[in-house]
């Protein structure tokens, strides 16, 4: 491997926002106080174990340590289908255990497994009007194995929808229209969308992945794309077919049970799922393969889960049952929540707190957090009533054009009407570090990070013991996944 090997020295911060030191020095004195001189006739068997706080359940030795190992080059970036995967799924079902949370009934030992197909376009050949495409403009995404498309012999139930995206036409937006009717479409590019046809070309090419449900077989479709200056078809014949690959992916799942409200679920997430590794890009082939390693993305905030699960369980007071679901295949369309919202009544989830990137200070400052779709539900309204006495703030999406509330896993539980939204920190719009081989162990500040898991479980404690109940999201408000990809 070339990844280079950095200064693992945590960066030092101002934790302006963190418990004051008066009240760290207090905490501090208390335990010297009780330390055993051998003048006390209390044995260490009676003696009580210290009161669990946010300070001895959330320490910075225990995330730097889980957040370490996930971001390790041991992981091999965490992509899916892949062995490192499966080692930081055994890792997270291991640290759940170790917290003192139980497999969710969807999920023996943990796991939480589902099926995938992986559809990948093997050949394909167009004739429009008599005349052959080049194989170099021809582009094509399907869930189905084989097509045969003629307009001769075509019948209504296997119609193929012609579309002309021409000069001055939106070729994204026109995409995306066919992408959430499905069925079958043949598209023509104007060459003008060159560069566009080629990102998607080059997506397309490594084909789709598409999960294994019940409602498999009424949804998909075809898109076939030609890039030609041709604007009226009058005949056109097409033919192609794709590699199907059956395999499987898992979630980690755990609850702790709610006590007088356990029909009543706060559900805590993110995603352990990255890129993986990849050939150099540098332009030195010699150089070999990168590690994209992940630690932001999302490493961060699988360790904030799992803290967060640590610290509630310790504490013993949730009124509600807490979920800590750890979903692969975000990086890939979101696959894991999906497959987990069909064994979840989602009118049973008060709030999703999914936690997307917090190693790096957020534009707001070190320690600090924003929320997407604050707008969407109250949720964001009441988080920050619980921080008012620590005069701690929960902030608005400071980047609403980057539409960040479908970028991530809640999005999914929010089209079922949960109020479902992602915690982050990152600064997306200067993070040079995201999606790149240096989002490693040395690009996060530690202590920040640190701070946003404790102002979690200090906004969210309200939600735990079952004080306040946000208003739900209107699933109608919320644009439904694409059909095809």
């Amino acid at each position: 491997m070339t990844k280079k090997i950095k200064n693992n020295a945590l960066k030092p911060v101002s934790l302006a926002k963190s418990i004051s030191l008066a009240v760290l020095a207090s905490l501090s004195l208390t335990s010297c106080s009780n330390m055993d001189l051998g003048l006390s006739n209390e044995t260490t068997e009676t003696k009580k174990s210290p009161v669990a706080s946010i300070d001895n359940t959330i320490t910075l030795a225990q995330v730097t340590k889980d957040v370490t190992y996930l971001a390790s080059d041991e992981l091999k970036g965490r992509d899916n289908f892949t062995i490192g995967i499966r080692q930081a799924s055994d890792f997270i079902a291991k640290r759940f255990n170790e917290v003192g949370l139980s497999p969710a009934q969807s999920a023996p030992n943990f796991k939480q497994h589902y099926s995938v197909q992986r559809i990948k376009p093997n050949t394909l050949t167009v004739e429009l009007n008599g005349q052959e495409i080049s194989t170099e403009s021809l582009s094509m995404a399907t869930t189905k194995t084989t097509i045969s498309w003629n307009s001769k012999t075509q019948n209504s139930t296997q119609a193929v929808n012609t579309v002309i995206i021409g000069e001055n036409d939106n070729m994204r937006k026109s995409l995306r229209e066919l992408n959430n009717q499905g069925g079958q479409h043949l598209v023509l590019l104007h060459p003008k969308h060159e560069k566009s046809f080629k990102r998607y070309q080059s997506y397309f090419a490594r084909g789709l992945t598409k999960l294994v449900d019940k409602n498999a077989t009424s949804q998909g479709g075809v898109i076939v794309m030609a890039l030609t200056d041709i604007s009226e078809v009058k005949t056109f014949s097409v033919n192609g077919n794709a590699t199907v690959t059956d395999t499987s992916l898992n979630n980690v799942v755990g609850i702790l049970p709610g006590k007088s409200k356990a029909n009543e679920i706060v559900l805590y997430s993110a995603h352990y799922d990255h890129l993986g590794v990849k050939p150099s890009i540098d332009g030195k082939p010699q150089q070999g393969t990168q590690i994209f390693n992940g630690a932001d993305d999302d490493a961060s905030g699988v360790s904030a889960i799992i803290n967060l699960a640590n610290h509630f369980a310790k504490m013993d007071n949730n009124e509600r049952t807490l979920m800590f679901a750890a979903f692969s295949a975000e990086e890939i369309g979101g696959f894991g929540s999906r497959h987990f919202s069909t064994h979840v009544d989602p009118n049973k989830i008060t709030a999703m707190i999914n936690i997307e990137m917090i190693g790096k200070p957020a534009v707001f400052g070190e320690g600090s957090v924003w929320m997407t779709g604050m707008d969407r539900s109250n949720l964001g309204e009441q988080l920050n009533q619980a921080l008012a006495p620590q005069n701690l703030t929960v902030y608005a999406d400071p980047y609403p054009k980057q539409n960040l509330f479908y970028r991530s896993d809640n999005a999914t539980l929010a089209r079922l009407g949960v109020p479902a939204h992602s915690f982050s920190s990152t600064q997306l719009d200067k993070d040079q570090h995201y999606h790149q081989v240096s989002d490693d162990i040395n690009s996060l500040n530690l202590p920040s990070m640190l701070q946003v898991i404790k102002m979690l479980a200090v906004a969210t404690t309200p939600l735990v013991n079952g004080t306040i109940t946000p208003s739900r999201i209107d699933p109608n408000k919320v644009k439904r996944n694409g059909l095809i990809y």
